[in-house]
């Protein structure tokens, strides 16, 4: 028996609904309004319409996802051509045409995303401007196929069922009612799995990869889905205004969507739509001013680019996000949690973690030099030395970050040597950071909710089920009131035990800490140190931890294994090592002030 939706769940699903129910009310309201505007005006709304659909695809991989494309004039040119020779030169239908032309924007746009996985920031940038350069001089220059600079005109529009919208304000309405979708669409994406994904990857793509989503297939994604949304509008342009031209798909139309999203808000379609809106619309506006302010008139240009760039500078979340922050609801209280289960299963192997002859040089810097560690299930195993010991880079190797010079890495008795960070986390390997890599501007429910949706966590499927284990992890370290703060907001102690929670919500076989008493009080280590032996005694977690507070170190583990100048120096019960003459030399001193 499925289990039943959460109230959290069943709001949202809720929202969700009524939010496109009101879109549609709107259309319905405005559809005898339509019939009142002047040719001129349904053309700006057809414009406003189609643009504002190809927008929403920059919502998606700008705004969720952060990754810049400055390309989309191109993929609104594959399916305004694919529309437009599809159904004056190949006898084509609308639908058929359109069709394609999003299939074929789709694969451009995949393509572009795989480019992500050597490239990003302004090389990820040149790389878009490229691809559009490109289009603009296939459109320009391949006659033969796109007519050239004459354009192609007498572009047909399409039919439903029996009825052809020929007429404006029947056309306006279809392309009205495709865009309410596509912002439902867009809207309701954040709340799924892949749409959490995404945003992990604009806030902190390492982090996301390591706790498990899989950054490359996500951002080819976002790629594709904004290729397509571009495509759509396009299709819907060309057969709108009967002819096209490439100068309607140029750098400068993609500087205007980009421009859009960046005015309206990036993280919301309904910034996407506002920015798009007034882009369009301001110019008209500014244009037709009474003559009593006719110098508005004259300088409409230079009051139009102050105006869009004031907003930008003093509104770097959009005009949505400004209206967002001021309209914010108040949470609610957090929901009964049910107790968090981590109790390592009998089948797993008694070496969860063996590292044999693992090296990592950098050039001539040997980081770890052929180390052996065997880390054993349901104890507390340290990994300490020196600063530059080689501590975090072996951290690294372990969960995928870098891959090793030399050795093998087996992870309950498979080799991972060679696997990626999110199949790693797939397997049940969790990891925190020295400097903490939450998803900044996501909710702490949505931190801990990317840590329980990887593949491979042995919960239901579902959100609810989801919802259920991000609240137990977080009642687990004492943070249910904070489920609904936004993560940079919370206290630095706090932010340590978010990461904490979102490492554990994954159903780990073994918990990767790197330095978590790192910025602590004694109080808040007092805390952690309960924590981490709960995490042992309690649920049988196998951790692997880094850390310089000694006292703390001492209390918690059962084996130490001491590195120095990336070897391994020492190795034993907390006892033994402490009073290794090797490890007082090479690391604690004298003055160590262990008792």
């Amino acid at each position: 028996m499925s289990p039943l939706p959460s109230k959290r769940a069943l709001m949202h699903g809720t929202m969700r609904l009524q939010l496109i129910g009101v879109l549609l009310a709107i259309l319905l309201v405005l559809l005898p309004w339509l019939s009142k505007l002047s040719p001129f005006a349904l053309s700006m709304l057809m414009q406003a319409a189609t643009y504002g659909i190809a927008v929403l695809g920059m919502v998606v991989v700008l705004g969720y996802t952060g990754q810049i494309n400055l390309a989309q004039a191109a993929f609104f040119g594959f399916g305004a051509y694919s529309v437009a020779l599809g159904t004056t030169v190949y006898g084509m239908g609308f639908w058929s045409a359109l069709v394609l032309g999003v299939i074929i924007a789709a694969l451009a746009g995949a393509v572009l995303g795989l480019t992500t996985l050597r490239l990003g920031g302004h090389y990820l940038a040149m790389i878009t401007i490229s691809f559009q350069q490109i289009f603009d001089l296939v459109a320009v220059n391949w006659i033969a196929m796109t007519h050239g600079p004459d354009g192609v005109s007498g572009i047909g529009r399409p039919s439903l069922g029996p009825w052809l919208l020929s007429d404006d304000r029947a056309y306006l309405s279809l392309c009205f009612l495709v865009l309410v979708s596509m912002i439902a669409l867009v809207a309701w994406l954040p709340y799924t799995r892949w749409g959490r994904a995404m945003c992990s990857v604009r806030e902190n793509e390492l982090a996301a990869e390591v706790v498990g989503v899989p950054t490359l297939r996500i951002k080819i994604g976002a790629f594709t889905l904004c290729a397509a949304l571009g495509s759509v509008g396009g299709g819907l342009y060309a057969a709108g205004f009967a002819y096209i031209s490439p100068d309607n798909f140029n750098f400068n139309r993609a500087i205007e969507f980009l421009s859009m999203v960046l005015l309206g808000g990036a993280q919301s379609p309904f910034g996407g739509v506002i920015g798009t809106t007034l882009l369009i619309l301001l110019p008209e506006w500014l244009k037709e001013m009474p003559k009593s302010l006719q110098f508005i008139k004259d300088f409409y240009l230079v009051i139009y680019g102050l105006a869009v760039i004031l907003i930008m500078v003093f509104m770097p979340q959009g005009i949505w996000g400004l209206l967002r922050s001021r309209f914010k609801p108040a949470p609610s209280a957090a929901p009964a949690a049910t107790a968090l289960t981590l109790t390592a299963n009998s089948s797993t192997p008694e070496v969860v973690l063996q590292l044999s002859g693992l090296s990592k040089f950098f050039g001539g810097l040997r980081a770890v030099d052929g180390i052996d560690i065997s880390v054993r299930r349901g104890m507390i195993h340290a990994l300490i030395g020196p600063n530059g010991s080689g501590k975090t880079t072996t951290l690294n190797l372990i969960c995928g970050l870098y891959r090793p010079t030399s050795g093998s890495i087996f992870f309950q008795e498979d080799d991972i040597t060679r696997t990626a960070p999110h199949q790693r986390a797939a397997r049940g390997m969790g990891r925190t950071f020295q400097n903490i890599r939450l998803f900044s501007a996501m909710s702490v429910l949505e931190n801990i909710m990317i840590g329980a949706q990887r593949s491979g966590n042995p919960i239901e499927r579902g959100e609810h089920a989801l919802h259920q284990r991000a609240h137990a992890a977080l009642a687990f370290v004492g943070l249910s009131d904070k489920y609904a703060e936004t993560a940079s907001q919370l206290p630095y102690g706090h932010q340590r035990l978010v990461e904490i929670a979102r490492s554990v919500a994954g159903y780990p076989s073994l918990l990767l800490l790197d330095e978590p008493a790192a910025g602590l009080n004694q109080t808040e280590k007092g805390e952690l140190v309960e924590l981490l032996i709960r995490l042992r005694d309690d649920h049988g977690l196998t951790i692997l931890l880094i850390d310089h507070d000694m006292r703390l170190v001492e209390r918690v583990s059962d084996i130490i294994t001491v590195l120095n100048f990336g070897k391994k120096i020492a190795e034993g019960t907390p006892a033994e090592v402490l009073k290794d003459p090797a490890v007082i030399a090479a690391y604690l001193g004298d003055d160590s002030g262990i008792s």
